[in-house]
């Protein structure tokens, strides 16, 4: 499992042109089950998602391919998480 970090770079101001693409990109994450959960960094900093379903191989190059990294509006930093415990609802994720 994995966490996606996806903080602002000096290209912020460019994110608008990207929105759209970005958006797709994210769906097309969560429609191939490799996205669990994504959403804002907050306060305004960036963007994060909650990955699985992938190596860290396929995980980077679909990261490498998000518009939003491709323009430089974010950097992206991957963090591989083993999990041991969670609570009951989320007992699958320990598979």
């Amino acid at each position: 499992m994995f966490i996606v970090l996806l903080r602002f770079s000096t290209n912020r101001d460019k994110a608008g042109a990207f929105m759209d693409a970005h958006r797709d990109w994210i769906t097309r994450g969560f429609e191939d089950g490799v996205f669990l959960v994504a959403g804002t960094l907050q306060p305004g900093v960036g963007g994060g998602i909650l990955a699985g379903n992938a190596s860290i191989e396929e995980l980077q190059a679909r990261v490498n391919d998000d518009p939003f990294v491709a323009a430089d509006v974010v950097t992206a930093e991957i963090l591989e998480i083993a999990p041991s415990r969670a609570v009951e609802q989320f007992q699958f994720l320990l598979a």
